[in-house]
C-alpha cells in the first residue's frame, strides 16, 4: 500500500508544486493558551510547565490542534505534519523526568537508558502521544479531502531532539556525549513506529541540525521495515551549513542520496531571502524532489507572529522559487501561519514543478 502511496506522490508532483502546511507553534499562539490549557485534567500536578509543550496539546487541548490542521488543510495544504516535532521519549523527559543537574548530577548515557528510554509511563505516553496527532490530522485530511475531491496527506514530524550526537559537551572532555547513537537511533525508532501505527502517510525527518541525529533517524526508518515515503528536510545557517554538524547542502544529498527519499529540502533557521541560494546549489545536486518551506523571515518581537514577513510578502518569494524552477513542495516554517500557506498556495499554483534531473 504504501509503495501505491509513493507513485500517487510522484505522479502529483509530476504535474503540480504540491503545499505543505505552516507553523504550528506560531499558530497554537494565537489561541491565547494558558498552563492551565495545556495540563488539563491529566496533568494538572505534573511539576513541570507544559505551555511550551505543544505537542502534549495533542492530549490536552485535541479541539485546538485538529482545527489548526483544518485551516492548513482548507488554506491549501496538500501535506499537513503531525504535532510531534517534539513526540519522542527524549524531548518529553525535558517535561517529565526530573533533570539530574538540579541535584548535581548530569545527562550521560546512564541517565538517558534508566530515566528516560526504560521509562515505561514515559514510553506508553509518548507513544499515545504520537498516535493520537496522527488520528486528528488524518481526520481532517479525510474531511477536507472529501469535500474537494482532492487528496490530502499526512506527514509524521520527525523533529531533531533536544540532545546532539555530533556537539561537544564538556570542552575539557571532547570525547564524550550525553548520548549513544544507539540511543538515539532507538528513540526515533519508538516514535517511528507509532507514527507508523497512528497512519501516517509520510515520515518527515525535518529541521535538521545535527545530520548524525538525522542518520540516526533514518537508520531507524530503514529497520521498521516501512516503505512509506519519506522526506527530510535540514536547517541550515547563513553559510549554508547545518547548525551543528556544519554540513553544506551538497554533502548533505550525498550523505542521504541512498535513502532515496520522496523529496529533500531546507526548511526553518532563515527567511526566503536568505535561503535561496542554498536551495539552488541542493536543487543542482538533489535527483528527487525539492521541498522548501523557510521561516517568515527574521524573528521580530513586534511582530504579529513573532516575524517579519507577511502572507504576501512570502507569496511573492515563493512565487519567485517557483518561476526559476527551485520547488516541487512548498510551505512555511516558523512564522508561517495559516494565512500565509493560503497565499503560498496562490503564489505556485499553476506553476510548473521543478524538474528532476536523473542520473545518466
Amino acid at each position: 500500500m504504501s509503495q501505491e502511496l509513493t507513485k500517487e506522490l510522484q505522479a502529483i508532483l509530476a504535474k503540480r508544486i504540491m503545499i505543505l502546511d505552516g507553523a504550528m507553534g506560531t499558530t497554537i499562539r494565537g489561541y491565547g493558551l494558558t498552563e492551565e490549557d495545556a495540563r488539563g485534567s491529566r496533568f494538572r500536578e505534573n511539576k513541570e510547565d507544559l505551555l511550551n509543550n505543544g505537542d502534549i496539546l495533542s492530549l490536552t487541548r485535541p479541539d485546538v490542534i485538529r482545527d489548526i490542521h483544518k485551516r492548513f488543510y482548507e488554506a491549501g495544504s496538500d501535506i499537513c505534519e503531525t504535532n510531534t516535532f517534539s513526540g519522542t521519549v527524549l524531548a518529553q523527559s525535558e517535561f517529565f523526568v526530573e533533570d539530574p543537574r538540579k541535584n548535581g548530577g548530569i545527562k550521560d548515557p546512564e541517565f538517558f537508558e534508566k530515566k528516560v528510554l526504560n521509562n515505561h509511563e514515559l514510553s506508553d505516553l509518548v507513544r499515545e502521544l504520537n498516535i493520537e496527532s496522527v488520528k486528528l490530522a488524518k481526520a481532517e485530511a479525510q474531511r477536507v479531502g472529501e469535500q474537494t475531491g482532492q487528496p490530502r496527506y499526512v506527514a509524521g514530524a520527525i523533529g531533531p531532539l533536544t540532545v546532539s550526537l555530533t556537539n561537544v559537551v564538556n570542552p575539557d572532555d571532547t570525547a564524550f556525549r550525553s548520548i549513544t547513537f544507539d540511543q538515539v537511533k532507538r528513540t526515533y525508532a519508538h516514535q517511528i513506529d507509532s507514527l507508523i501505527e497512528g497512519g501516517a502517510d509520510i515520515l518527515m525527518v525535518e529541521t535538521i541540525f545535527d545530520s548524525l541525529n538525522a542518520k540516526a533517524a533514518l537508520v531507524a526508518i530503514r529497520e521498521s521495515g516501512t516503505n512509506l515515503p519519506v522526506i527530510i528536510s535540514a536547517a541550515v545557517g547563513r553559510g549554508g551549513e547545518t547548525m551543528i554538524s556544519a554540513q553544506k547542502v551538497e554533502a548533505l544529498w550525498t550523505t542521504f542520496a541512498h535513502i532515496k527519499p520522496l523529496a529533500i529540502g531546507l526548511n526553518c533557521s532563515l527567511g526566503p531571502d536568505l535561503m535561496e541560494p542554498f536551495l539552488r546549489e541542493l536543487s543542482k545536486v538533489a535527483t528527487t524532489h525539492l521541498s522548501c518551506y523557510p521561516n517568515a523571515g527574521l524573528p521580530n518581537p513586534l511582530a504579529p507572529t513573532g516575524f517579519d514577513l507577511e502572507p504576501q510578502d512570502m507569496h511573492q518569494f515563493l512565487a519567485s522559487f517557483a518561476d526559476a524552477g527551485l520547488l516541487n513542495l512548498a510551505g512555511g516554517c516558523c512564522g508561517n501561519t495559516p494565512e500565509h500557506i493560503a497565499e503560498i498556495a496562490k503564489a505556485v499554483r499553476g506553476k510548473k514543478p521543478r524538474q528532476v534531473p536523473r542520473l545518466g
